[in-house]
């Protein structure tokens, strides 16, 4: 079994969803007492968020490229980042270590591509949505199609996972919001929708819209294990 260096706390609300995903997988697959190999680095997420609204990326990036340098030199097979948007600096963190950086736009888009859709919903941060490193991912890399929520609709998407979902806050009239937002990008054609944000999927649930959801969060962990486990005969 590899070991795993996650690099999260952005916010530690989802980055505590992977430690679990990716453990009760390993479980489910070998059984017994089993469980992963993980070597974990959470940042404090205000000075990442401040830098976020800055536009100061490159501050940003080249922490998070210390941070996982770090955990290869303690013994991390591979990085996981345990977010979507802090993917724009993905380059960087890869420019910085010798081992594979586990990308999440993958897993996401081939779950897409299994169901054969090619119309897809997105919603994140408004750094997610409206940034091209994801985006531009999906289509040009799997050919998908991308929907956006208007302009006044990722302000709220946004103002939502920041104001209360990375606070741990569920709120049953965001939940209302987010079906509301759901429900015009499928009427506006969408196949299926991207929890694009890891910390969607605590608030948006499956039966909360019409056409299927794809958690990153929970497709990103479970990608891991299938990296981890490779040749564990699992």
């Amino acid at each position: 079994m590899k070991t795993i260096g996650l690099l999260g706390g952005m916010s530690w609300e989802s980055t505590a969803l992977y430690y679990k995903l990716v453990n009760e997988e390993v479980r489910a697959r070998l059984g017994g007492l089993h469980s992963a190999k993980i070597l974990l680095y959470s940042v404090d997420f205000q000075q990442i968020a401040l830098w976020q609204q800055q536009g100061e990326w490159q501050k940003a990036g080249h922490f998070c490229a210390q941070k996982a340098l770090m955990l290869r030199e303690a013994g991390a097979d591979g990085i996981v980042l345990c977010t979507n948007t802090m993917h724009t600096i993905a380059p960087m963190i890869e420019a910085a270590i010798d081992v594979p950086l586990l990308h999440i736009v993958g897993p996401t888009a081939t779950a897409i591509k299994r169901r054969g859709l090619r119309r897809i919903g997105f919603l994140g941060t408004r750094f997610t949505m409206e940034q091209p490193f994801y985006t531009d991912r999906l289509r040009q890399q799997y050919g998908l199609e991308v929907l956006l929520p208007g302009i006044e609709d990722r302000e709220i998407v946004h103002q939502i996972i920041f104001n209360e979902l990375c606070r741990g806050e569920i709120i049953e009239a965001s939940r209302r919001t987010f079906r509301r937002i759901m429900h015009d990008l499928t009427e506006r054609g969408a196949e299926g929708i991207i929890l694009g944000c890891t910390e969607i999927a605590m608030l948006v649930k499956p039966d909360d819209a019409s056409v299927p959801l794809f958690d990153t969060t929970a497709l990103h962990a479970k990608s891991v294990c299938d990296w981890a486990l490779a040749g564990e005969g699992a």
